[in-house]
């Protein structure tokens, strides 16, 4: 196909060749012929479809804002002939990405790479690669369409934090109630044998000295759970990093984590901490209800906000939880009675903040 100074090339021709024959000179009848030329000979160029085997790779696909994500394109010359001339154009998200390759000869490969932007959270199409041969003089180019798009998940950032404490002792190798379901690994109290029971259970030593059949109740004990509440209305960046901060750490530790926004749960579980950033990656503001009313309780209640009277509501829902926590990223001065309140800056400082509460 003709490049725009292809087909002005072409026009320009066209009207001395105009020219020449209403003038009777002709100087442009010579010059519109080597504009001519020039067009055959770079037609000719980018004529013959060249066979290439092109692997385009996105490394990582989910990275932390900030940090370096890369993309490695691989091309390597199938066809009997050197190739010149090649251009790589990728896109990514509303920007694209423009690469010269070096001189292909047959049976070569040429490995490129070049980076990608992290600087904004969120999901970044990236993709489909063009690869395009133009001749030298510009004219004309020849674009071919390969692979498809991929998607670069950027995620918040973090810091290293520990599980926040529930603020109530809770033993691991007992119940919390009777209530919790049978069949795990941790003993609970013996029971008489009903009809379905696991004969692998069966307390012999017991069975044998009370002449009943007595089983083992195994129960799951209860593990504190950590409800991280995100206020978006008023949504920046070091709140969603303070937030991924503390979900995060509870789920490394295999902790059960609750994340809520104003929207509704964002996540519930209990040691999936690729579902934590994956889910926090694509948070955005919007105007949204109050997100304290929306947790449950039991367990920490890590509320992270910029509004001081979201921060004041925390105080409401202090009774359900053992322990409330508001890690506040405004700038105003904010104290809640019976709530720890964290002043945060900047997300470097909230591993300073948070371990001395």
């Amino acid at each position: 196909m003709l490049t725009p100074l292809g087909w002005g090339t072409l026009a320009g021709s066209l009207v001395l060749y105009a020219v020449a024959y209403v003038l009777g000179y002709p100087e442009p009848a010579v010059l519109a012929s080597g504009g001519l030329l020039a067009l055959a000979c770079a037609l000719a160029w980018t004529a013959p479809r060249p066979k290439l085997e092109v692997r385009r790779e996105v490394t990582p696909l989910k990275v932390p804002r900030g940090d370096a994500a890369v993309a490695v394109l691989q091309v390597r010359n199938l066809g009997g002939w050197a190739l010149s001339g090649l251009r790589a154009r990728d896109r990514f998200g509303a920007g694209e990405q423009t690469v010269d390759l070096p001189r292909l000869p047959r049976r070569a490969l040429r490995t490129v790479s070049y980076p990608l932007p992290t600087d904004e959270r969120g999901e970044i199409p990236v993709g489909p690669l063009l690869l395009i041969r133009a001749d030298p003089l510009g004219l004309t180019r020849r674009v071919r369409e390969y692979g498809e798009a991929v998607t670069l998940l950027v995620r918040p950032r973090t810091v290293a934090l520990p599980v926040p404490p529930s603020g109530r002792a809770h033993h691991l190798e007992g119940p919390t109630s009777d209530n919790a379901p049978s069949g795990t690994v941790t003993f609970h109290t013996l029971r008489e044998y009903v009809v379905g029971d696991d004969l692998r259970h069966v307390h012999w030593r017991s069975s044998a000295r009370t002449g009943t059949l007595m089983v083992r109740q195994l129960i799951d004990a209860s593990l504190p759970t950590t409800t991280v509440v995100l206020d978006t209305r008023d949504l920046t960046e070091l709140s969603v990093d303070a937030a991924a901060s503390v979900a995060l750490a509870a789920a490394r530790a295999g902790f059960p984590v609750r994340l809520i926004t104003g929207e509704g749960v964002l996540a519930e579980t209990k040691s999936d901490a690729e579902l934590v950033l994956d889910r926090l990656a694509l948070v955005r503001a919007g105007d949204a209800r109050e997100a304290v009313r929306l947790a449950r309780g039991g367990g920490s209640l890590v509320l992270v906000t910029a509004d001081p009277a979201e921060a004041a509501r925390a105080a409401a829902v202090r009774k359900r939880f053992d322990r409330v926590i508001c890690v506040f990223t405004g700038s105003a001065e904010v104290s809640v009675p019976g709530v720890v309140t964290l002043r945060l800056g900047d997300l470097d400082a909230l591993s300073y903040v948070w371990t001395t509460r």
